[in-house]
């Protein structure tokens, strides 16, 4: 099966006309080693090996970032099979499209030396010709994000400059495509509206290098919506959104990631949090929450307002 990536070239795309001249992707943190036979199959393997090299590189550097940066390095090394489809943006508003051609490959002391060629199409997608939803996820905060799941859309515009503006809302517990069609970008609306909500006010979405990288944090437990750390750095936050209303098994669920998070993220100082934010509860989630302090509740509203030019 064939996947599609979002990958930055670089901070801010600085390398990405020099990877388009030289038909190559790459990446670049820190780890000067040719990890050539040293790319298990899981990326968990990877993470565990590197993140005490990568710490050692970068001792100012959290477990957290140092998980982050193991894992978008393997899943450009590795987790990036020849044939799938990268979108890299341009830094001027357009993505070049590529497909992956060769294994890795190490080329020390040059820009992204952990490399794989690429064959970059002559087809370009501007931002602007992309839905709300591929936009959204092109544009998640990372080195190296999966969109697959807009594949047909990506196929679509590459063919016929086209794009969709159907609805379609394949969960069955969506009664309301339209509603789910909102609902859905809660996450990145969270995010880019973060200092305006109440949790703000005490925790910040966990960040590296002046970049917040707590949004959709890959763990063992599953992908956590958002990470936070608290001001004082005392304290660790899972939040975990959920469309429409939420039941009594999205406790046990945000549990679980707390637990991760204590067990293999959290400094032995630092409490263990979680927040369910969803559109309605149920009396089951009300009776499971009380019986569960550390985990708060809060409700979402969409709304909208018209006004007259």
């Amino acid at each position: 099966m064939k996947n599609y990536y979002r990958l930055m070239l670089g901070r801010k795309s600085i390398y990405a006309q020099d990877c388009f001249a030289e038909n190559f992707i790459g990446a670049d943190f820190g780890i000067d080693q040719d990890l050539s036979g040293s790319l298990p199959e899981e990326w968990r393997e990877f993470n565990k090996a590197f993140i005490p090299v990568y710490l050692a590189k970068h001792p100012e550097k959290t477990k957290i970032g140092a998980g982050l940066a193991c894992g978008a390095l393997w899943t450009v090394a590795k987790g990036i099979q020849k044939g799938d489809i990268v979108l890299c943006p341009d830094g001027q508003g357009v993505y070049r499209v590529g497909e992956v051609t060769s294994n890795y490959f190490y080329k020390p002391g040059q820009i992204l030396p952990q490399r794989r060629s690429v064959q970059w199409l002559s087809t370009a997608i501007a931002r602007s010709a992309m839905s709300e939803a591929l936009q959204n996820s092109a544009g998640s905060i990372g080195t190296v994000s999966t969109i697959t799941a807009h594949s047909k859309e990506i196929e679509t515009l590459l063919a016929e400059g086209q794009t969709t503006t159907v609805i379609v809302a394949s969960d069955p517990e969506v009664e309301d495509p339209a509603a789910f069609a909102m609902e859905k970008h809660l996450e990145d609306f969270l995010v880019k509206n973060w200092n305006q909500t109440e949790i703000s006010k005490s925790f910040s979405i966990y960040e590296e290098d002046g970049e917040p990288v707590g949004q959709q944090y890959a763990t063992d437990a599953g992908p956590i919506d958002i990470l936070a750390v608290s001001k004082d750095s005392k304290r660790l936050l899972v939040i975990e959104l959920k469309r429409g209303r939420a039941t009594d098994t999205v406790v046990g669920q945000t549990l679980r990631y707390m637990g991760y998070v204590k067990e293999q993220i959290a400094e032995p100082h630092q409490t263990i949090e979680g927040v369910i934010i969803a559109l309605d509860d149920d009396q089951k989630l009300r009776w499971a929450l009380a019986a569960v302090p550390s985990i708060t509740f809060y409700r979402y509203q969409i709304s909208f307002k018209l006004v007259k030019a």
